[in-house]
């Protein structure tokens, strides 16, 4: 019973913590906030976690693991590699069209963070290989599998020109490449 509660505000903490740094950035998102936020005492905090550094891996770890989950699940609706690849920027699309979309995660926190931060950039490049090897083993069966950086390159400037221009036009571009590279 002791080991759920602590699991369940350590879940707390994560889901408050990614909250704030999704809407507002790691940066302006102090301890104390989370602390406020998620109804915790600042004791449990550092309980289960050192730093906010520790929370924010914690979150980017949980955060890739459900963009993996949702990006194989919308290409295995498909048997067709082609359109596997194609429905995986169709999610995208979906993604982006939510009101509560502030961008990439990864990409948010990667600008925010000072470059010599290697932990938490090489977990952002942890997530963001998984997505260019998913495009990989999607078209290894029609032999385009060499196709996969341009394609994560495509994937990847999509979600940054969106969040510039707050707009649908570079995903639905973005896909339309996709889809004449992948002919």
């Amino acid at each position: 019973m002791r080991k759920e509660r602590k699991n369940a505000i350590r879940d707390r903490i994560i889901d408050t913590a990614g909250r704030l740094f999704y809407k507002q950035g790691y940066v302006n998102t102090g301890i104390n906030q989370i602390i406020e936020e998620s109804g915790v005492v600042k004791s449990s905090l550092y309980a289960s976690f050192r730093s906010k550094e520790e929370i924010l891996m914690e979150y980017l770890i949980t955060v890739g693991e459900a963009t993996d989950e949702s990006m194989l699940a919308a290409a295995m609706k498909h048997k067709d590699p082609k359109k596997q690849v194609l429905a995986i920027f169709d999610q995208l699309i979906k993604i982006v069209e939510t009101d509560d979309y502030y961008g990439c995660t990864f990409l948010n926190v990667i600008s925010e963070i000072p470059k010599d931060n290697q932990v938490v950039t090489e977990q952002i490049k942890k997530q963001k290989n998984s997505l260019r090897s998913l495009f990989a083993r999607l078209l290894e069966p029609i032999g385009k599998e060499d196709l996969a950086n341009e394609i994560y390159t495509l994937f990847d400037g999509a979600m940054i020109a969106n969040k510039v221009h707050g707009e649908l036009w570079p995903v639905t571009s973005a896909r339309k490449t996709v889809e004449r590279l992948l002919q």
